[in-house]
């Protein structure tokens, strides 16, 4: 099995994993306990698009590993995390420096744990908004994950044979 680096890891240094440096992505902050994230995405001329705003590309790539992250950090022992849709919808033009918070409380988290004991999968939504410098809304962005435990088929095979029998 291949072992990979801790999520809060990876978090630390994705600013220089060339698809986000070479877009202007950039994590700003991550709490101790890591379940906030602020990423920001200044604007320079490769990240901008004929009108003179943020691509929506971009905006959305600043938006998308985040969630799956923070549960990954906390989950992954026992669970499968795999990012499963996403949505996003704009609201007015990005320009400038926008920012976008990304935040799983360790209640929702230990809420999820318990789900997962129940269910044999889980599909929370999850929801961000990306603001600019002002504090305006320039899109909303909604992310469905898949939350699955790691024993979740050996568990519930044993539980349908006993109810067949």
């Amino acid at each position: 099995m291949i072992k990979y680096a801790k999520p809060n890891k990876i978090v630390k240094w994705l600013g220089y994993w060339p698809p986000y440096f070479f877009s202007g992505i950039s994590v700003k902050e991550i709490n101790p306990e890591f379940t906030r994230i602020t990423a920001q995405l200044k604007q320079h001329f490769f990240n901008t698009n004929y009108v003179g705003s943020h691509f929506g590309g971009s905006l959305y790539s600043m938006c998308d590993p985040f969630f799956m992250f923070i549960l990954l950090q906390h989950l992954s022992k026992d669970h499968i995390v795999w990012d499963q849709s996403a949505q996003i919808e704009f609201i007015r033009p990005g320009k400038g420096t926008v920012t976008a918070i990304f935040e799983i409380s360790l209640q929702q988290i230990e809420n999820l744990k318990e789900q997962a004991l129940q269910s044999y999968k889980l599909t929370p939504s999850f929801e961000t908004c990306i603001l600019d410098s002002q504090g305006n809304v320039v899109a909303k962005v909604k992310k469905g994950l898949y939350i699955r435990r790691k024993d979740a088929k050996q568990r519930f095979a044993n539980f349908e044979s006993k109810i067949l029998e």
